[in-house]
């Protein structure tokens, strides 16, 4: 077993922000019925120009603090004994060592298939090995820009710009981390997310994926588009350079299907 700590008091308020089920809709278990466990706080601030900013804001650009206990995962699948997937998601999950280390207990006795979506800021050696890790790396493409209408309406100013900027760039692109989860856990695909223009930030990928030194279909392609009007502007350009390249795409459904509701 590791040597990272687990969750005794299953009553305690956790920094989870969301519990629902879903469908997952990104990368290569896209279509499964899940549970999403949401945590909050993240090390990054990501925002994409016409992409826009993270779609899970809350959880980082203005983060909400946690509702949920441990007893709420579990009566979610409970309640849907059919569901044997978890999709672990945040804001930035691996902050919480803990949570992610007894939920790695709670799916192996029950056979559940965990994926954890993580930028790769920290490594986690889990008393099990997760199942699937969704690695979405951070580009110079994601660094906030001074300005920008922030999600709450507010202007990104030069002096909370310069400290979201530096929090940003604090843990991005760890590559030791990032080579150390690939190799602890079981599987993994990698989705950097694109705009299908950004030249720039499609050289950064590039260089990073010949550094890692993954094979091409571990590699899923992600639109940048917090809504439908701005994945419709990336979609097309991405699909024909994935089309020409040799990589694969992932989709984003859920955001053509609900936009920018919550819990979908």
């Amino acid at each position: 077993m590791s040597k990272l700590k687990r969750i005794e008091d299953y009553e305690k308020t956790l920094p989870i922000v969301e519990i629902y089920t879903a469908v997952q809709s990104e990368g290569s278990r896209a279509g499964y019925p899940t549970v999403v466990i949401r945590t909050t706080g993240c090390t990054h601030r990501c925002y994409f120009g016409e992409g826009g900013w993270c779609d899970s804001f809350y959880t980082s650009i203005h983060p909400e603090k946690g509702t949920y206990n441990f007893n709420d995962i579990i009566k979610a699948y409970d309640d849907n004994p059919h569901i044997k997937e978890m999709m672990l998601t945040g804001g930035s999950p691996t902050m919480h060592a803990a949570l992610v280390n007894e939920l790695t207990n709670f799916a192996n006795e029950r056979g559940i298939f965990i994926t954890m979506e993580t930028e790769g800021s920290h490594f986690l050696e889990t008393d099990y090995p997760i199942n699937l890790i969704s690695l979405s790396p951070k580009f110079g493409n994601s660094v906030p820009v001074i300005g920008a209408t922030l999600p709450n309406g507010n202007i990104l100013d030069e002096k909370m710009g310069a400290k979201m900027i530096k929090q940003h760039n604090k843990l991005r692109l760890n590559v030791d981390a990032i080579r150390k989860t690939l190799d602890y856990h079981s599987d993994y695909h990698i989705k950097p997310v694109w705009d299908g223009k950004d030249e720039v930030a499609l050289n950064e990928i590039m260089e990073f994926l010949e550094i890692i030194n993954v094979s091409n279909d571990k590699v899923w392609f992600m639109p940048a588009g917090d809504s439908r009007e701005s994945l419709f502007k990336s979609y097309p350009l991405v699909f024909d350079w994935v089309r020409d390249n040799g990589y694969r795409m992932t989709w984003r459904p859920h955001i053509i299907a609900f936009e920018d509701q919550r819990e979908v």
